[in-house]
């Protein structure tokens, strides 16, 4: 699959087969963390693979009755906690370089975009999950101060086909030169 058709196929998973993920496929997801782009090449971000059906209902219970992806958190093989260490990625000598602060998030979002695309590349469903209650996940997870655990991640075979949500044209988000100039390509 090249990359253009694994970006516009890929879809949010919540049913997920009982069938296990490969060791082998497993470690081709968490090899594309690791070569992911980030700040000053600081990497930030900290896994938690969790595979105790124990560890991801407890985990399940930091997300509110009404979250969609609820199941899928102890329905899918794996479960992995997307971490980031703060005050580390968009920093030098402990001062800020950007207007934004940390730059954890941004580096977070490209390592899990990295994960999710090599997972829908093996034939795997992820969803992203960052409706929960962090301050109990970080407990459950036993994270240290420094480091925030920004969401969760089920991965495992599809149950299920979602369909593509609609997306808008390029005009409607693509300017030239200035923001308001607006053309077809």
């Amino acid at each position: 699959m090249d990359t253009i058709e694994c970006i516009k196929t890929r879809r949010s998973v919540r049913k997920y087969k009982s069938e296990p993920v490969s060791k082998e496929d497993l470690n081709k997801v968490l090899e594309a963390v690791r070569w992911a782009p980030s700040w000053a090449n600081t990497q930030c971000w900290e896994l938690v693979v969790i595979d105790d059906p124990e560890v991801k209902k407890q985990l399940q219970e930091t997300l509110p009755s009404g979250n969609p992806a609820r199941n899928a958190v102890v329905d899918a093989p794996y479960l992995i906690a997307i971490c980031g260490k703060k005050g580390v990625s968009g920093y030098k000598k402990g001062e800020p370089m950007s207007v934004y602060g940390d730059w954890m998030m941004f580096d977070l979002g490209i390592a899990t975009q990295n994960l999710c695309l090599t997972a829908w590349s093996l034939g795997l469903g992820t969803v992203h999950i960052g409706f929960f209650d962090h301050k109990k996940a970080k407990e459950v997870l036993g994270l240290p101060e420094d480091v925030e655990v920004v969401e969760l991640i089920p991965l495992g075979y599809p149950d299920h086909e979602p369909k593509a949500p609609p997306r808008k044209s390029l005009s409607d988000f693509v300017h030239w030169n200035r923001f308001g100039n607006k053309k077809e390509l």
